[in-house]
């Protein structure tokens, strides 16, 4: 069951009555998508970009890889639109300047301090809301049959969602309808990306470079 701390956050949020409907957004994105704001990634998805109410699923060798800058063009649209986001047990606690130097808008992100059994909880209860614009998730136990629910969860509420999973599960089969491997700034390396999966048919090219530029 979840603590009372993760009900009583959740509560709040779904209380505020603040509806997202995903029509509404990136007018220039097919109906299918939504803008990711790295060009090069969008031509590559047979969609143009993020889907929506769907999962997306970004594998790393771990948290800090590049996620939060893969997500904050997005971000920081949304939140702009005054549009609630809400981050699922981060892994560290998020440096605000950092997120305003992107040009995120604090005031409409919200940090559930979740763990475990309850972190997935509160994953599935904000997607299936429809009052959450995005849902960035690091869950590392999450397995296939979990990803199922937050699909499920994802499409029933249409929410942007996006779930962070160490490397080591990337030879497992996976119910998200995006499916990234992101390769962090390495020595002598730009950020990339390598698209796994996508629905919609086949990428127009695997691996992008998600630096400036990008």
């Amino acid at each position: 069951m979840p603590g009372p701390r993760a009900v009583s956050a959740l509560d709040r949020l779904l209380d505020s009555r603040v509806v997202w409907r995903a029509q509404e957004s990136a007018a220039e994105a097919p109906a299918s998508a939504v803008a990711s704001g790295h060009p090069a990634l969008d031509a590559a998805l047979p969609a143009g970009g993020w889907p929506r109410g769907a999962i997306s699923e970004l594998l790393s060798d771990g948290a800090g890889s590049g996620e939060l800058a893969l997500l904050w063009p997005l971000l920081t649209r949304l939140t702009r639109e005054q549009r609630p986001v809400v981050l699922v047990a981060p892994p560290a606690l998020p440096y605000p300047a950092a997120w305003r130097q992107a040009g995120v808008e604090l005031g409409h992100c919200h940090w559930l301090d979740v763990h475990g059994r309850e972190a997935l909880w509160a994953t599935e209860q904000c997607l299936r809301a429809g009052c959450c614009a995005a849902v960035l998730a690091w869950l590392p136990q999450a397995d296939a049959r979990a990803l199922r629910r937050l699909q499920v969860a994802a499409a029933s509420g249409d929410t942007l969602g996006f779930v962070h999973r160490p490397l080591t599960r990337v030879g497992e089969a996976s119910p998200a309808a995006l499916r990234l491997r992101l390769h962090g700034p390495g020595e002598g390396h730009t950020p990339a990306l390598e698209v796994l999966k996508c629905r919609g048919g086949w990428p127009h090219a695997t691996r992008i470079a998600i630096g400036a530029g990008a």
